[in-house]
């Protein structure tokens, strides 16, 4: 097959299994958890490693911010050979016990990006493979990772509408009880890429799943009034680590269920 458009991979570049960070810096940072690691392409917002983790093909591409640059990148990747992919990546925290620092396991997103829309009806509901999801439970089990499992708010806005938000001032009416509203839900978290990934994967019948690191609680905004993500999306190095190794390990399992299938 032809080199695809934007992610510029070939058929034989990348393994079954894809991690989905969205910032391209954070790809190298997530392959130096593997035991080999190589770039294999990088266009726009789209960096691509693949190498192997404990034995396991994995690779890893960024899909840079939002639902139609996922959208990208998966549709791309899956006409290559990719078959089940995992995002891994940060949010926000919309429930009190979600502290900064959790890890949190995706089961299911509210589906409020345009992207998927366009793929399917917004009654499709966007649900994480159960494979991918219990691995990651497992994965993070045996890591001892403090983490929550449940739904994730996945939106199209980072800069939403709503008061010290967005530039000058502006809102919009509808949204200054949204947040609320969706807190009441018991939402876990609010991030941008989840919901489009699952709709797609699972119309097309391949797995995947997301995790995330609690970065900030995306309830809150400072005392002035005005949010400020300078300070709110501060993510170490050490952290970042964290989260890699709970993706690898949750790649790693699903590795071995794959060949236990297959009889290897």
């Amino acid at each position: 097959m032809s080199l695809q458009y934007h992610v510029k991979l070939a058929e034989g570049d990348v393994a079954p299994s894809v991690l989905l960070p969205g910032d391209p810096g954070r790809v190298a940072v997530i392959a130096s958890a593997w035991d080999e690691a190589r770039e294999v392409a990088s266009n726009r917002e789209y960096v691509t490693y693949t190498g192997t983790y404990r034995g396991t093909p994995i690779s890893c591409t960024s899909t840079g911010i939002g639902a139609p640059s996922t959208a990208i990148a998966i549709e791309e990747l899956a006409r290559i050979g990719a078959r089940t992919f995992l995002r891994i990546g940060t949010c926000g925290a919309m429930q009190p016990e979600v502290r900064v620092g959790d890890a949190a396991i995706f089961d299911s997103a509210v589906r409020a990006d345009g992207a998927s829309a366009l793929y399917a009806p917004i009654e499709f509901p966007a649900v994480a493979h159960h494979e991918v999801l219990e691995a990651a439970i497992a994965a993070a089990s045996d890591l001892g990772l403090r983490h929550h499992v449940g739904t994730t708010f996945s939106t199209d806005l980072f800069y939403v509408p709503a008061p010290g938000f967005a530039f000058g001032g502006f809102e919009q009416s509808a949204w200054r009880e949204r947040f609320e509203d969706i807190e009441r839900t018991r939402v876990l978290t609010a991030e941008m890429e989840t919901g489009a990934l699952l709709v797609l994967a699972r119309i097309w019948g391949l797995r995947a799943g997301a995790i995330a690191l609690v970065s900030d609680d995306a309830t809150e905004t400072s005392a002035s009034g005005e949010w400020d993500p300078q300070a709110s999306f501060h993510v170490e190095r050490e952290s970042l680590l964290r989260l890699a190794r709970l993706g690898c390990e949750t790649v790693r399992i699903l590795g071995e269920l794959d060949r236990e299938r297959a009889g290897e």
